[in-house]
């Protein structure tokens, strides 16, 4: 109803503006709602935080700062009040470095490194990791801003490189994932979904898998979490596989992996182009080019529903443009025509989550990164979520 009273007034503020209505004594407008075209989850809204150190730079800007999860200033006041108000926002963590990511917990892992620059690693990173003391200060900020989780999982743990230039071959380790899980599950941690990789389906980005390979992995994933949350009622949900659409590839990952074993089919959408793109205004205020991912979409829809039915599709991360959006352009309040015009999108195509990358960090943070200062399209996030209420 709250969704139904904004779309009204707006009605009536835009005739108000185009002719002599408003001086009318009384008006009535009648709604009809019969038939919905869509259903999204009650969570959909979401946003991420990501494991980029502050040295991550793209086109001779570093945007990030102290904005990735090993570094981010959880003490700040006016982030907590900035998640709280969506009561529950849904927060993906996860992103491009976590396949590079081990847990400080466990036997199975013998070195826990820092992440530094390093030309010859994935995305120009060594491998990190997490400390178990810092997963406990996440979460702690987590259970007071009532955030629901979704925790991004290594999926290159035990595999090797092929010959190929991005081709990762070999079985998934799941060791030290299943001590960080099994040490999550016994502090009371709430986790709504654990993800496996990212951005690793069809030709990948740094790193690919083969789609029967990942189905087998996910596969292996939905047996941990079965063991380590028997409670249907809680037992979080399986999520991939995370990355750029591809219609073969999806199928032969649904059709492997098989029924009830994957929850949310997450896709991911920088439909924009490079941050760097002088034309990148441009393409946002066209309404012609926001139209072409539409497809994407509706392909992603049919295959889901034969060949997953029983799962959904999701935008696990949209951050419109690439290499950490655009400088001066997707901070600002003009990226919202391509924002909100993605989010209705989304939700036509019965996506039942959205994640926007990200909540901070990046040009494309919805809060500033250094502030913490909600950007315009925090406010767009915000207003949607209170409409749906």
């Amino acid at each position: 109803m709250a969704g139904l009273r904004l779309a009204v007034f707006c009605i009536l503020a835009s005739l108000c503006f185009s002719s002599s209505l408003c001086a009318a004594d009384d008006v009535e407008v009648f709604v009809k709602g019969v038939t919905s075209i869509a259903k999204t989850d009650d969570n959909f809204i979401c946003a991420t935080l990501d494991w980029w150190p502050s040295e991550k730079c793209d086109y001779n800007q570093c945007p990030w700062e102290k904005a990735g999860l090993l570094n981010l200033d959880l003490n700040s006041k006016i982030l907590a009040n900035a998640i709280k108000a969506f009561d529950p926002l849904r927060i993906r963590l996860g992103g491009s470095l976590q396949d590079q990511l081990v847990y400080q917990v466990g036997d199975s892992i013998k070195k826990f490194p820092h992440f530094k620059r390093r030309d010859d690693g994935l995305f120009g990173f060594s491998r990190g990791s997490l400390p178990m003391d810092r997963w406990d200060q996440l979460n702690a900020l987590f259970k007071q801003t009532n955030a629901k989780i979704t925790f991004g999982l290594n999926a290159l743990i035990g595999k090797r490189k092929s010959d190929n230039s991005t081709l990762w071959v070999g079985e998934w380790n799941s060791k030290n994932a299943r001590d960080f899980m099994k040490y999550t599950a016994s502090k009371g941690y709430m986790i709504d979904s654990y993800e496996l990789g990212n951005e690793l389906c069809a030709s990948g980005v740094s790193a690919r898998l083969e789609a029967d390979q990942y189905a087998k992995d996910i596969i292996q994933l939905k047996e941990i979490v079965k063991e380590l949350y028997p409670d249907r009622e809680t037992q979080p949900k399986v999520l991939g596989p995370a990355g750029f659409y591809d219609t073969e590839w999806f199928k032969t990952f649904l059709e492997v992996s098989g029924p009830h074993v994957v929850d949310g089919v997450t896709h991911h959408i920088y439909n924009l182009g490079a941050g760097v793109d002088k034309t990148l205004i441009n393409k946002i205020q066209d309404p012609y080019f926001l139209d072409e991912i539409a497809e994407t979409f509706k392909d992603l829809e049919n295959v889901v529903k034969e060949f997953g039915p029983w799962a959904g599709p999701w935008v696990g991360e949209s951050g419109g443009a690439y290499n950490s959006g655009g400088k001066d352009v997707s901070h600002t309040f003009v990226n919202g025509f391509w924002y909100l015009d993605q989010l209705g999108m989304t939700a036509t195509f019965n996506n039942k989550v959205y994640c926007r990358q990200s909540l901070i960090g990046g040009n494309y943070g919805l809060l500033n990164t250094t502030s913490f200062i909600p950007n315009p399209d925090y406010y767009g996030y915000l207003l949607l979520f209170l409409t749906r209420k």
